[in-house]
């Protein structure tokens, strides 16, 4: 079982910017592909980010150029750097980890993201 705590959410105004930190409590996670994803009240879950286990990342059309995903597996730690955030962006963000094979999948709390002046 891995236990995944994120980390990072907040108020912030359109345009600004929040990082995201996600921790893993057992460092076998580097063997995982590591995911973001977010939803919005009303809306099913998305998909905003992934990273491979081999740190290839992946984007949503929608947060390409604006997010970075980058993973520290000696800190069994993935983030994502969210820059020019909008409005829709807000959602409540959870971490990922799932092996390449789909076998076993792991979720963290989540963390709410408001993006609002």
């Amino acid at each position: 079982q891995v236990q995944l705590v994120e980390s990072g959410g907040g108020l912030v105004q359109p345009g600004g910017s929040l990082r995201l930190s996600c921790v893993a409590s057992d460092t076998s996670v580097s063997a995982y592909i590591m995911r973001w994803f977010r939803q919005a009240p009303g809306k099913e879950r998305e998909l905003v980010a992934r990273i491979s286990t081999m740190g290839i990342p992946n984007y949503a059309d929608s947060v390409r150029g604006r997010f970075t995903i980058w993973r520290d597996n000696a800190k069994s730690t993935v983030y994502l750097q969210m820059n020019s955030l909008k409005p829709d962006d807000a959602a409540v963000y959870y971490c990922n980890a799932i092996t390449p094979g789909g076998e076993r999948s792991f979720w963290g709390q989540g963390t709410q993201v408001t993006v609002s002046s």
